[in-house]
């Protein structure tokens, strides 16, 4: 497993939670100052210089449930609050996004162009403010210097990594469905035409060498696809035309979300006519996301509170209304008893659970050198933790 994956996911999932929270202050019409506070304060925890050097440190890549709380911290360093359902969905649409840009990135080093498009975008959400903007470049800095160093067999390792990691994920999301790039099972669709990466061969031809190394004789073979010359490579530098478009902020309205393998996608357009599939994925949102609206709270600490199921407190008032009525009817009492499930238990008793599961799973993972990775492996994530709680 790769000890250089943490800071890519961070990075790229962030971007993604970056690009949601910010479509939503649009389409609420929240005003500008608050949007900048949202935007630079995320930013600026994200980026900050204690923080990305510890992230840039090798270590394992967390869990999917360590990675989220940390996500959930990053997430309340603004003046919104998301309860854990509303965590839950939006971890959902970024690890799909981020999973995406995995499955179609041409080589394994393009997961580098990935992040710099999410850092170029992110740059572009804080030019107006100087510190949060200088955060961002001094971390972009430092993750060209770490990674422009690795090898081709490093990224393959890392690449690898990614795809483990996102393996079980297959949640789907209307727009990618609506592409035509997501299948109803929830797995994406690989093109079998379109370019190859960069510094590739089209595929389709054999060639046969003898034992002095001169080529003896050319076959050729169907590839079941039509493959045609590899794209100019994308700027590795901190600034540049990255051109693979992975990456980028496919929630609004003048990008709708594309693929290096689409066959239009070397013809321009300049058409300002709304998207109507981006508005259906933007409408999905705000069914998923709910009502973004400023609360009447004190000057001293101000949010925005954000509620995934607002219809969850109309169905328990329908409820209640239906059990009045058959009450009052005089209706007869169901012949079976009603076990009521709650989603939020006795913190007691969640307590417990939470120690019993963590005895499996201490179980489960034993380090191979128990006197080097026993305390690390048990605190995964901790330091990172405790770091943004003093930011």
């Amino acid at each position: 497993m790769s000890v250089r994956t943490l800071p890519l996911v961070f990075i790229n999932l962030g971007g993604e939670m970056l690009y949601i929270l910010d479509q939503r202050l649009q389409a609420h019409n929240t005003s500008e100052d608050n949007s900048e506070k949202v935007m630079n304060d995320i930013v600026g925890t994200m980026f900050n210089k204690g923080f990305m050097d510890e992230l840039l440190k090798p270590q394992q890549l967390y869990s999917h449930r360590t990675l989220k709380t940390v996500l959930t911290r990053l997430a309340h360093a603004s003046i919104m609050r998301l309860n854990p359902a509303s965590m839950d969905r939006l971890y959902e649409l970024m690890i799909m996004a981020v999973k995406y840009q995995v499955f179609l990135c041409p080589r394994p080093r393009d997961l580098l162009l990935i992040s710099y498009n999410h850092i170029d975008t992110i740059r572009e959400l804080v030019k107006e403010t100087p510190v949060a903007l200088n955060q961002v470049e001094e971390a972009h800095r430092k993750i060209v210097e770490v990674y422009s160093s690795l090898s081709e067999g490093e990224f393959q390792l890392l690449r690898q990594t990614l795809l483990i990691f996102l393996s079980d994920s297959h949640v789907r999301v209307s727009l990618f469905m609506k592409n035509k790039v997501q299948n109803p099972n929830g797995r994406f669709v690989l093109s079998t035409s379109g370019p190859v990466p960069h510094g590739v061969d089209i595929p389709g031809l054999i060639r046969t060498f003898d034992s002095k190394g001169k080529e003896v004789k050319q076959s050729e073979f169907p590839t079941g696809g039509s493959y045609t010359s590899p794209i100019r490579e994308g700027s590795f530098e901190l600034h540049g035309d990255r051109v693979i478009r992975l990456g980028l902020n496919m929630y609004t309205v003048n990008h709708p979300e594309e693929t290096h393998t689409s066959k239009t996608s070397s013809v321009k357009h300049t058409d300002d006519s709304p998207n109507l599939l981006a508005k259906e994925e933007l409408n999905q949102l705000a069914r998923l996301m709910g009502s973004m609206k400023a609360e009447n709270t004190p000057k001293s600490e101000p949010y925005f509170r954000i509620n995934l199921f607002t219809t969850d407190e109309e169905g328990e008032e329908e409820e209640e209304e239906e059990a009045a009525e058959r009450t009052a009817g005089g209706a007869e009492e169901p012949l079976f008893g009603v076990l009521n499930i709650q989603a939020m238990q006795d913190e007691q008793v969640a307590t417990e659970l939470a120690r019993i599961a963590g005895q499996f799973t201490e179980g489960e993972e034993q380090p191979d050198d128990p006197s080097s990775s026993s305390s690390s492996s048990n605190n995964k994530g901790d330091d990172l933790l405790a770091m943004m709680d003093h930011l």
